[in-house]
């Protein structure tokens, strides 16, 4: 790539700064953007600011005139190809595109662990940006945490002195987030450096990172890399050519930091990325969704009832198990299996295939029709059996619900041996697989309620003396662990239920799994293909990029506002279980704010950043907390330990229950806790 003359000049001026150098783009940089101060963030309450609170103007300019240059590896960071993570020099220019851009990883960016099985780079390169989960990584060797925020002091990340600095290209508006090394291993000298946003990112966004003042274990602050020291202080490096093609941009990237108050003189590194338009994530299943659910109709896909079982249970009236018959976009139902893709490269139907239901009629349905409540099941489990626990038939039966589910094909009990498999092998771009089965997944239970409340209970062996057992007009979600995170999904597009309860929930992926007791035996065979703890790191952010098409990150925003296209607006109430070993809380909390307006229930046992606290009984959406007398999560990227874990005591407490039968049938919020969700 040739060298521009403005840049050679600026790389001869050294030091000297002049207008053209730092301002290529010819653009009025005049405005400023103030930042926040710091507060405490156990005291913080409110709607999470991304942006300045001093009343200046915000910087809104334009994007820059020149292009990225696009690398393979990144001198930056020198002791890792791939870092700084996500770059837009990983990046080609596409007029085509949303964003303008496309993802241009190239072979030697991806991580190619023991086994050699990694696999070109191309299921991401259909990207026309990054993840909008993605936390942002670097290596600093030999960095400590002094004074980085973390997750318990949020509001220090938005102080005019934090050390590391998020935010929004266009308007300077400073991101919150936390900042972190890696601590799920043992090797002091790869740990990833990582910047967590709080909540979710915009889409189609250009985003500016900046690390300063990280010090090493005397306290010395880390020196910056020849490469980066080069492009901060207009020194020429003759040995690094894409130095030189950058200094338009970084000149750009400084002023825009500059103007809300962040000197180039002391940063460490600083880089910029843009990420994916929502059209990237969401196309595929809204065209998906639109097209199944007109194939199928009101009354939901063709099935056969394969065993009815009567009377199993005083609770149970009738245990219904079938098989649908659905639209496939599939090129075949099992793993491993692709999406079929047009020419427009959304996913096109491939004929049909049958998938397995499961519906629990309580017996209180036999004096009056009950509403069909469809269930997702956790982790790599199976929906029919979950609905079969004699908890959740009580629940049913006192308080009328038809419970139904079918699987979360992808990442259910049936995919666990694939999964195992490409994870041990280190078959990174075959993670598409678990992707593309998921969305199946979604599809499948979209159209499951159709039929559930369609011609399921139309049918002849469904009826009861006074009627049909299964209300045809009343219909909710709830569901927990992964079934609250992937509930997040369905919730944003589901046509049919208005009000969901999402169970232990979190978001991100790339953040949940390192903090989860159920990573464990998983992360046993990645850390066995991937030896280098970095790319540990970088392999979970490259599934996140995939995970986007079914995962909150591609669609909470979209749940209650900003809803996708012929989708209907919707509430949701979530339940946390502080300490919980399995799901972080953090995630959790990341997820109510990317939600939006969903406030902390109180009383609260702990004042949550970025939420207000607002006393039911109240209508919209929630989240309730409850304590089981446990250690908070530790703030480091493992997962927690202390006591008997929580994970799923919330959904069989009483009071719980009693939230959730409320919320489903009438809108209305309320805690039937005496104070603080305390089960003791």
């Amino acid at each position: 790539m040739s060298r521009s003359p403005l840049s050679l000049s600026c790389a001869l001026l050294g030091g000297v700064t002049l207008t053209a150098c730092l301002n290529p783009g010819g653009t009025d940089l005049s405005t400023t953007a103030g930042s926040t101060g710091a507060s405490d963030s156990a005291s913080d309450t409110g709607t999470p600011t991304t942006g300045d609170t001093t009343g200046e103007p915000p910087i809104d300019e334009p994007p820059p005139a020149q292009e990225w240059p696009t690398l393979d590896c990144d001198p930056l960071v020198p002791s890792y190809c791939a870092f700084p993570f996500p770059s837009n020099v990983f990046t080609a220019a596409d007029a085509a595109s949303p964003t303008g851009r496309r993802l241009a990883l190239s072979d030697t960016l991806i991580p190619d662990g023991r086994k050699n099985a990694s696999g070109p780079p191309d299921v991401w390169n259909k990207a026309d940006g990054f993840s909008p989960g993605l936390a942002m990584m670097a290596h600093l060797p030999g960095a400590t945490i002094t004074g980085l925020p973390d997750p318990l002091h949020i509001a220090d990340s938005l102080a005019g002195d934090s050390p590391t600095v998020l935010i929004d290209a266009a308007t300077g508006e400073r991101v919150p987030h936390y900042a972190e090394l890696d601590a799920s291993h043992a090797d002091d000298a790869r740990r990833t450096f990582v910047i967590r946003p709080v909540i979710r990112l915009k889409d189609a966004t250009r985003y500016i990172v900046a690390i300063r003042g990280v010090v090493d274990a005397a306290g010395e602050p880390l020196a910056p890399s020849p490469a980066f020291q080069a492009l901060r202080d207009l020194q020429p490096l003759s040995d690094e050519p894409s130095v030189d093609a950058r200094r338009p941009l970084y000149a750009d990237i400084f002023k825009r930091l500059g103007k809300i108050g962040v000197g180039r003189d002391d940063l460490q590194l600083a880089w910029d990325f843009t990420t994916a338009s929502r059209e990237h994530n969401t196309a595929g299943m809204l065209k998906m969704r639109d097209e199944g659910l007109a194939m199928v109709g009101p009354d939901g896909p063709a099935f056969e009832i394969t065993k009815l079982t009567a009377d199993p249970s005083p609770e149970i009236a009738l245990i219904v198990e079938g098989m649908m018959t659905v639209p496939s976009y599939l090129d075949q139902p099992d793993q491993p299996a692709h999406l079929v893709l047009g020419k427009d490269g959304l996913p096109t139907q491939n004929g049909t295939a049958e998938f397995v239901f499961t519906v629990v009629i309580p017996a209180s349905a036999r004096m009056a029709p009950a509403a069909a409540l469809q269930y997702g099941h956790g982790l790599l489990g199976s929906g029919g059996e979950e609905i079969q626990y004699d908890y959740r038939v009580a629940f049913a039966n006192q308080y009328n619900y038809a419970l139904f589910a079918v699987d979360w094909i992808g990442m259910a009990e049936s995919d666990y041996l694939h999964i195992a498999d490409l994870v041990d092998k280190g078959r990174l771009n075959d993670f598409i697989t678990v992707v593309d089965r998921g969305q199946q997944g979604i599809l499948n239970s979209l159209l499951a309620m159709r039929l559930v409340t369609g011609g399921l209970a139309k049918h002849p062996d469904l009826q009861a003396k006074n009627g049909p057992m299964i209300k045809s007009d009343e219909r909710y979600y709830h569901g927990n662990s992964q079934g609250g995170i992937f509930g997040t999904t369905y919730m944003a597009l589901t046509t049919d239920v208005e009000r969901g309860m999402l169970g232990v929930p979190g978001m991100p992926y790339s953040l949940l799994l390192n903090r989860s007791k159920d990573f464990d035996e998983f992360f046993v065979l990645l850390k066995n293909a991937f030896p280098d703890p970095i790319d540990l790191q970088l392999v979970l952010g490259l599934y996140q990029m995939l995970w986007d098409r079914t995962e909150p990150a591609g669609y909470a925003p979209y749940v209650r506002t900003n809803n996708l296209p012929g989708t209907p607006a919707h509430e949701v109430l979530i339940e946390v279980a502080i300490g919980d070993h399995q799901v972080s809380t953090l995630g959790a909390h990341i997820l109510a704010r990317t939600i939006g307006g969903v406030p902390n229930l109180a009383p609260s046992n702990r004042t949550i950043w970025g939420l207000d606290e607002l006393m039911g009984p109240l209508q919209g959406s929630a989240m309730i907390e409850y304590d089981f007398g446990l250690a908070p999560e530790p703030t480091q990227n493992i997962p927690p330990d202390d006591g008997e874990d929580p994970h799923g005591k919330v959904r069989k407490l009483a009071s719980a229950q009693k939230s959730l039968d409320q919320f489903l049938r009438t809108g209305t919020i309320e805690s039937f806790c005496d104070g603080p969700c305390d089960p003791e």
